[in-house]
């Protein structure tokens, strides 16, 4: 691990400009991802702003009648937070999915939307990959891509989005908070949040430099069944090969939204109409200009068949 400064930030506004200050900054909360990456010489920040006592870890009714969701909030006090259960039960399901009770415990909200994909070629310093060193190629074309995207891809980078909290958050249609180092704010729609690879997968997300999140709202509760299914090589612990949350109403309408496939949440809003003629021909919509490769073609079968799982659930269930 290389050497860096660690200062804690008194406020959202004060990170966001201690961050500006030093070239190479990084926010740290949970830590869950960033300390991985920087022991095995990928994130090698100069400096670390601590931002664990800024007192963004509640819970809180909007008067719209949704949720704001603090920054810091635990994954397992996410999931198990009455109101979240109750009314946004994709996002607690998505949330028990992911990674183990210990993880959960320190990952926080922020985080999880902003964690690293975990392409073995991203992971491995001797590969070429042009998310860790732009313009050094892409090793996963042509190489081991079972996990890997099949649509949204591009020519430099076929890595797919790890956090099944965002594909839950993509469905609901969040909205992320921020603070700026200049201390504005702005709030970011989730589906605008994270970025396609194009030939800069470097550039993950819509955030500017140094810009921190500080909370992500819920819209007024949507009703319907909630469900997530996690299609994955083994039954915790392991990330999705393809996952499908859902919101769907007793008349069958619904949204759904992709985990494992792309670079950032899979949903496409205008083939939502596709789900009244059933899981082939919504999934033919959603995954329209797919360019699987030759070892991860099946995904698109198994899109299929996860989607009819779960509106078969659905309907049992209305």
């Amino acid at each position: 691990m290389r050497p860096f400064t660690y200062l804690r930030a008194k406020s959202p506004a004060e990170a966001a400009s201690l961050a500006a200050g030093v070239d190479g900054s990084r926010f740290i909360a949970g830590g869950t991802n960033l300390l991985d990456l920087m022991k095995l010489d990928i994130e090698t920040p100069t400096q670390l702003i601590d931002v664990n006592d800024l007192a963004l870890d509640r819970i809180e009714a909007t008067p719209e009648g949704g949720l704001r969701i603090g920054a810091l909030v635990r994954n397992t006090d996410l999931a198990a937070d009455p109101r979240i259960r109750k009314d946004y039960g994709v996002l607690s399901r998505a949330l028990l999915a992911g990674a183990s009770g210990q993880l959960r415990n320190r990952a926080t909200t922020a985080g999880n939307l902003l964690q690293r994909t975990r392409c073995p070629y991203f992971y491995d310093t001797h590969q070429a990959c042009n998310k860790r060193q732009p313009g050094s190629g892409c090793a996963a074309i042509g190489g081991f891509s079972r996990q890997l995207g099949i649509i949204g891809v591009s020519d430099a980078c076929i890595a797919t989005h790890p956090s099944d909290m965002a594909v839950a958050m993509r469905v609901l249609d969040a909205q992320v908070e921020t603070v700026r180092p200049d201390g504005t704010t702005r709030a970011i729609a989730i589906a605008d949040l994270h970025r396609l690879p194009g030939n800069t997968p470097n550039i993950e997300t819509t955030l500017a430099a140094h810009e921190l999140i500080t909370a992500v709202t819920l819209p007024a509760p949507l009703g319907g069944t909630h469900l997530y299914q996690k299609v994955r090589d083994r039954a915790s612990y392991a990330f999705a090969l393809v996952s499908v949350a859902a919101v769907i109403q007793p008349d069958g309408t619904g949204r759904i939204a992709l985990g494992g496939v792309a670079h950032k949440p899979w949903r496409v809003e205008s083939a939502e109409a596709a789900m009244a003629k059933g899981a082939k021909a919504f999934s033919e919509q959603l995954l329209d200009g797919a360019t699987p490769t030759p070892e991860n073609t099946f995904k698109l079968t198994l899109v299929e068949r996860t989607l009819a799982s779960v509106m078969a659930h659905a309907r049992a269930q209305a």
